[in-house]
């Protein structure tokens, strides 16, 4: 295992350019891997987030009377915009400070994820 660098467990907090970074290059920094799935973890709870209002919105928009609910569950959404904007902060954070502390809500979940 090599040096835990926080340089690197910051760097895997940009998207896809900084996941490509750490796996190809800090592959063995554990510090770093555990950024990246965190990091990982923050983008897929983002992009289900907005599936499940996509979803939930065009069931309604059949339903006649409550098709503008679809419109209103759009603070869903924003909501988990929020709240990954303050992870993603609270995780480059605990990145610095070379912490492997998990994010709240997806941080358990995202810790599992199979990359090694």
């Amino acid at each position: 295992m090599e040096k835990k660098s926080p340089l690197s467990a910051v760097i895997a907090y940009i998207p896809i350019i900084g996941w490509l970074y750490v796996y190809l290059f800090a592959r063995r920094d554990e510090l770093a891997l555990f950024h990246l799935r965190q990091s990982i973890g923050l983008v897929m709870f983002l992009i289900g987030s907005f599936l499940a209002w996509a979803v939930a919105a065009w069931i309604l928009a059949w339903m006649p009377y409550v098709s503008a609910l679809g419109a209103a569950l759009f603070a869903f959404v924003i909501f988990a915009i929020f709240f990954v904007a303050v992870a993603w902060v609270l995780g480059i954070i605990n990145a610095l400070t070379s912490k492997p502390r998990p994010i709240p809500i997806v941080g358990k979940w995202s810790a599992r994820l199979p990359i090694r």
